[in-house]
């Protein structure tokens, strides 16, 4: 008898340990994510599945909403001297801006104190895609790195005409 009541007071403590963590971890999300500590610069970025989570919830509808597109990211590629941008468009009269040829992107890495530019090639012109953008495609531009200046990890602001993406993370 002793032993059953030693099982069942084992049983309430664990429902009552499960449901004070359950608890505790609901008023933490509910608080919001604690404020990530400073990394070093060389440290490098924790890679996730999906990269849409890199953009916080509000800036995601933002630029869903207001510019037409999703799937933000930027990469370093080429062994860290091209970093490229991609995006998928949602709503191609919204997104018309980003295309544009008249405006000149610039990828600006306030830490480092540089202005990325996308490169114009004699016999190809532009890297980056300047046809009209149509719903449900990805469109990319490639910025030039040279001297590696701007680093995986690095929190990049990305401007094109009217169009503003600040705090974007380079993977």
């Amino acid at each position: 008898m002793l032993n059953n009541q030693l099982r069942s007071g084992q049983k309430l403590l664990l429902l009552a340990g499960v449901l004070a963590s359950s608890l505790w971890a609901q008023l933490m999300g509910a608080q919001g994510p604690s404020p990530a500590p400073a990394a070093s610069p060389s440290a490098q970025p924790a890679h996730t599945r999906n990269q849409a989570n890199r953009i916080a919830g509000r800036a995601r509808i933002y630029y869903e909403l207001v510019w037409g597109v999703d799937t933000l990211s930027l990469k370093s590629v080429e062994s860290g001297e091209i970093i490229r941008f991609t995006y998928r468009v949602l709503d191609a009269d919204k997104a018309r801006v980003l295309n544009d040829k008249k405006f000149e992107p610039l990828l600006i890495d306030p830490q480092a104190g540089v202005k990325l530019v996308v490169p114009s090639l004699e016999k190809v012109g532009q890297l980056r895609q300047s046809a009209t953008p149509e719903a449900g495609k990805s469109y990319w531009m490639a910025f030039s790195n040279k001297g590696r200046l701007v680093k995986r990890g690095d929190r990049v602001n990305l401007v094109i005409g009217q169009f503003h993406a600040d705090g974007l993370v380079v993977d």
